[in-house]
């Protein structure tokens, strides 16, 4: 009966319905990530490159990232690319240096799981376990982060619709896990001086159809490291919840999307910036 009373209460029906995720559901999602607080109110920046590329690479742009004052750790040790040629990652072994870098630096780390298959093995070594833009939609996937204990930072499809993001999200709370973290990446439009189309108005949609924690990539988004400092700052703006950010500190050495990434003082100086919004936005 409650049940019932619930599906009537919040006017949905059929196969449009993400009824755990929705706003009528719960008030606001608050997750805890070795004591980094995400939701709430709270600011949370995640910095780190693309892709892992060695154990050097990793340990110093980790020792920036803590030193800017962001709180988690980002690296990417399996790629999907466009092209088959292109750099795939490390694969365990830059899981390995992502997660001792991380806990030599005191940082939580995320980074993205690609498969059903992987899944065991990325788990083990991430705090946080991203499901990229290509499978926000890949439903054995998203079954299977529904069934793990960690949080999971789910990306908007370039091509999704917010309904969709939600949808998706659905299948991850309904299979067991409500630690879901949105993130908004960047939309394909007809526009191509960006990589992306940066929509924030997803931020304020999205609050007001859930109580999801609400991220943006405007690296992503934009493609270009001299847009991505404003495009933070128009995030933490607009309200999101966290950013997440690539940084390098030698982007014209990288393997993988150098030219959207920050050097490591670029991203120290948008960190303080950020903060100071949100401190702006707290106090109105």
């Amino acid at each position: 009966m409650e049940f019932l009373f619930f599906m009537r209460k919040i006017g949905r029906k059929g196969d449009d319905m993400y009824t755990l995720a929705s706003k009528e559901s719960k008030e606001a999602t608050i997750i805890q990530v070795k004591g980094i607080q995400i939701g709430g109110g709270n600011l949370t920046i995640i910095g780190g490159p693309c892709s892992v590329e060695s154990r050097e690479q990793m340990q110093s742009i980790a020792q920036e990232v803590k030193d800017s004052g962001a709180h988690i750790l980002r690296g990417g040790a399996y790629k999907p690319r466009t092209s088959p040629y292109s750099f795939q990652g490390l694969g365990l072994q830059g899981l390995e240096f992502l997660s001792k870098a991380g806990h030599d630096q005191g940082l939580p780390v995320v980074t993205e799981v690609m498969s059903v298959e992987d899944f065991d093995t990325v788990e083990v070594h991430a705090d946080i376990l991203q499901i990229g833009a290509r499978n926000m939609q890949n439903t054995p996937l998203l079954i299977r982060a529904g069934q793990s204990t960690k949080p999971v930072l789910l990306k908007r499809g370039m091509s999704a619709t917010i309904e969709e993001l939600l949808m998706a999200a659905e299948y991850i709370m309904n299979a067991g896990n409500n630690q879901v973290i949105l993130c908004e990446r960047g939309i394909r439009t007809f526009e191509p001086a960006t990589r992306n189309t940066l929509d924030l108005s997803t931020v304020q949609i999205i609050k007001q159809k859930s109580h999801l924690p609400v991220f943006v990539d405007p690296s992503h988004a934009t493609g270009d490291w001299r847009l991505v400092p404003a495009m933070s700052a128009a995030a933490v703006a607009a309200g999101a919840d966290g950013l997440m950010i690539e940084v390098h500190n030698k982007p014209d050495e990288a393997l993988c999307d150098g030219g959207q990434s920050l050097k490591p003082w670029r991203f120290r100086e948008m960190v303080k910036t950020c903060k100071e919004i949100k401190e702006v936005i707290h106090r109105a």
